[in-house]
């Protein structure tokens, strides 16, 4: 006689994958600043403090709705981590966004780059195709 294989048990919820700001807090206070050190020196553009709960809160259980600038501009503070990395974090765990950036390089080239992200390998070979002829007839042109 066989025994029959047990059920897994309902009342468990599958894992779930941290989020990026979360994990980024997470990590700060495992680098040994406590919840209360980053209430502390997280301040808010006009001088307010998130209180530790908070920041625990964004760990264990984080809200459905992202922070506000301002909250923001506090977990900066609070994390020591630059704005720009709390706001891409914030976009990422939020919004499924993922910040890319291109520097030394004007808006022009960057909204190009843009319109060419997600392309498939043969769009991407078609146009680079197509730049790399038009530099060659241009420099013919110039002969």
């Amino acid at each position: 006689m066989t025994a029959a294989a047990t059920a897994p048990d309902q009342g468990m919820a599958p894992p779930t994958q941290e989020g990026a700001l979360s994990q980024l807090i997470r990590q700060v206070n495992e680098t040994g600043v406590t919840y209360q050190e980053m209430a502390d020196r997280g301040l808010t553009p006009d001088g307010h403090k998130l209180p530790k709960q908070w920041y625990q809160k964004l760990v264990k259980t984080p809200p459905v709705n992202p922070p506000s600038v301002d909250q923001m501009h506090a977990i900066a503070a609070a994390t020591g981590k630059s704005l720009r990395r709390v706001q891409e974090a914030t976009a990422k765990q939020w919004l499924m966004y993922e910040a890319t950036e291109l520097s030394g390089y004007d808006e022009e080239v960057r909204i190009i780059v843009g319109h060419l992200a997600g392309k498939s390998k043969a769009e991407l070979m078609q146009w680079r195709m197509m730049i790399e002829a038009a530099e060659r007839a241009r420099r013919e042109a110039d002969e």
